[in-house]
């Protein structure tokens, strides 16, 4: 058996497929199909959320990434190497209540609502992060690594955690002793011009209906894929294996809020599609 192809990148919400193989997942059932439009959980980045939808007819109550090989077959946490390790099978786990026969050719149907829910949460994250490494820019003292537009990449040097939601985000950055030996100043950090400035740029951006793609250099759950976006101050490009909108103008308004305490400072992304 080979790894998952997955259509989710080019925004792909149905398809029909064989179930390959029939794998425990707790005291549910994971069907494994040859291909699927079901976007999983990731397991080494887990920001956007599984889809939802069908297989079969039955409810898919999780979607989850797995890795098999003559080690045997691991679900989410439990994967024992690193993403697309040689050797190892890739695979796209759809958890059911019921079972169904391997062999079987099934429909499988994503929630498209809600799947443009986290697609429009995903986009916006990507613009807030780049609008927060411009604002945040004069702050560093140090040179440091770039984002795709030439600022210091605050985000990628500095993020903890992200979480889309549903037209929306939830990121969260370090501002310890590291940060600062690294260059970053939060001193007396002034979060509503921060924030104005985000959303300065936000709103430019979306204004712009700049187009939005993802660079797709294989068809299997583990290719490396890119978001890219072509703003008026450039191509962005950021590494990201989830899904997104086609054009900015979608977003409708994209704002952010902040929040600072000692050692973090909270990103709360919105739109309004």
């Amino acid at each position: 058996m080979n790894s998952t192809v997955v259509t989710f990148p080019e925004g792909q919400v149905t398809g029909r497929s064989q179930i390959v193989e029939a794998v425990p997942a707790g005291a549910r059932h994971g069907l494994v199909t040859t291909e699927t439009p079901f976007h999983p959980l990731d397991h080494t980045w887990p920001d956007q959320p599984a889809d939802r939808g069908t297989i079969g007819g039955l409810p898919v109550v999780d979607c989850v990434t797995a890795a098999e090989s003559d080690e045997g077959l691991f679900i989410g946490d439990d994967i024992p190497v690193r993403r697309g390790a040689e050797g190892w099978r890739w695979l796209v786990v759809h958890v059911v209540d019921s079972p169904l026969p391997v062999g079987e050719e099934v429909d499988l149907v994503v929630d498209a609502d809600y799947r443009a829910a986290l697609s429009a949460g995903h986009t916006a994250c990507h613009l807030a992060a780049l609008a927060l490494n411009a604002a945040l820019a004069p702050r560093w003292r140090k040179e440091t690594a770039t984002d795709a537009l030439g600022n210091p990449d605050f985000d990628q040097t500095a993020i903890t955690s992200s979480r889309i939601t549903e037209y929306g985000s939830v990121d969260v950055y370090r501002l310890g002793k590291s940060l600062r030996k690294k260059g970053f100043s939060a001193e007396e950090l002034d979060l509503d011009q921060v924030a104005g400035a985000v959303n300065e740029r936000l709103k430019h951006w979306v204004a712009a209906d700049a187009p939005v793609w993802v660079d797709v250099p294989g068809p299997t759950l583990t290719a490396r894929r890119t978001w890219r976006c072509a703003l008026p101050d450039g191509e962005a490009h950021i590494p990201c294996g989830g899904t997104h909108v086609t054009r900015t103008s979608q977003l409708g308004t994209v704002t952010v809020s902040l929040e600072l305490d000692e050692a973090t400072l909270t990103m709360h992304t919105r739109t309004a599609s």
